[in-house]
């Protein structure tokens, strides 16, 4: 498995969820290895992983069956394809990524025609949401595969519970936030300004939830009253489905996949335009409202071990097709893997 958003000492709290899908595959039974580089938009950096990586390929080609490269940009490591290529895009690396003003940068095209090169040279491609198969060749294989949850792991604090431990007080209306808030993608400013709207007609705080370790964002999603999602661009926000899963109310703008996750959940709120008032207004609803929802129920099927399941019926039809004899991901006929 190819990645440059691997966490390490110095960025401890990067992708939970990757680092979550690897645990699952390996408990399933797939022997996983990593490989894990920091681009930083540097293309040296690319070139130095590009050649640690065939070096160990040359070391151990035998011992692998196929690459699995995470976001579009990785599959640029593992040149030339000399193994089975499975592709997940998550979100920017076919969004592209934009500046403070919304406009897409200069990097972000280059970054979403990398991805869609890359894109006609894999065996499969696994996409988060459905909303981003249109932005792919129509001739390849693709999966829609959303990032999923541990829901065996998720504490069961109550709100009171939790606001005790993170020293939060109880008689307020808390708002989480989770995401960089220097990153223009996630609109923290945007959020900001939809809370001080609401605060003309219900007092409420925004709580920040950003490079904090994943256990205690999950505390924070216990201990507030909703969670606000202000994205320009997503494919299928976890910390949507982590939300839903601590039954958090959750209250989004139109990005990713969120309408689909959040249909039929009473509850929680689409903010069908991004207007700081119309954000403000369905926080408001929410807050008015009060209480928990029924989301675990909503997302029972994006079980972390149900998807590692389906992420290897996924492995084993590529290796059907490229080696019908290859390796123990492949030991007979197995149903294709519904999309």
């Amino acid at each position: 498995m190819v990645t440059s958003e691997w966490p390490t000492p110095d960025k401890p709290f990067l992708v939970p969820f990757l680092v979550q899908q690897v645990e699952y595959l390996r408990r399933a039974g797939a022997e996983v290895e990593v490989f894990f580089f920091r681009g930083a938009k540097n293309p040296l950096n690319y070139f130095r992983a590009w050649l640690q990586f065939n070096w160990r390929y040359w070391r151990r080609r035998t011992a692998y069956d196929l690459v699995h490269a995470q976001m579009g940009q990785a599959a640029l490591i593992p040149w030339p394809k000399r193994l089975p290529l499975i592709i997940t895009f998550h979100g920017s690396d076919l969004n592209g990524l934009f500046s403070p003003d919304g406009r897409m940068t200069m990097q972000g095209r280059l970054l979403v025609w990398l991805g869609r090169t890359a894109a006609r040279f894999a065996d499969t491609l696994i996409v988060v949401s459905n909303e981003m198969r249109r932005r792919l060749p129509a001739s390849i294989p693709l999966y829609i595969l959303p990032t999923g949850v541990d829901l065996g792991s998720l504490t069961d604090l109550t709100r009171d519970e939790a606001r005790q431990k993170l020293r939060l007080p109880l008689d307020e209306h808390l708002v989480l936030f989770v995401g960089d808030p220097a990153n223009p993608l996630k609109r923290y400013g945007r959020a900001q300004q939809a809370i001080a709207v609401l605060n003309k007609t219900l007092p409420a705080r925004l709580i920040l939830g950003w490079n904090k370790a994943h256990d205690e964002i999950i505390m924070m999603m216990c201990a507030c009253d909703a969670l606000v999602v202000t994205s320009l661009t997503e494919g299928s926000p976890t910390i949507v489905k982590e939300a839903l899963a601590c039954n958090l109310p959750v209250v989004s703008v139109v990005v990713g996949d969120v309408i689909e996750r959040l249909k039929g959940v009473d509850g929680c709120e689409i903010a069908f335009d991004d207007k700081p008032e119309t954000i403000a207004a369905a926080v408001e609803r929410v807050l008015r409202r009060g209480g928990r929802i029924k989301g675990r129920d909503a997302i029972a099927h994006l079980d972390e071990a149900a998807l590692a399941e389906r992420l290897i019926g996924i492995y084993r039809s590529v290796l059907r097709k490229a080696k019908p004899e290859r390796g123990p991901l492949n030991p007979g006929p197995q149903e294709r893997t519904p999309e």
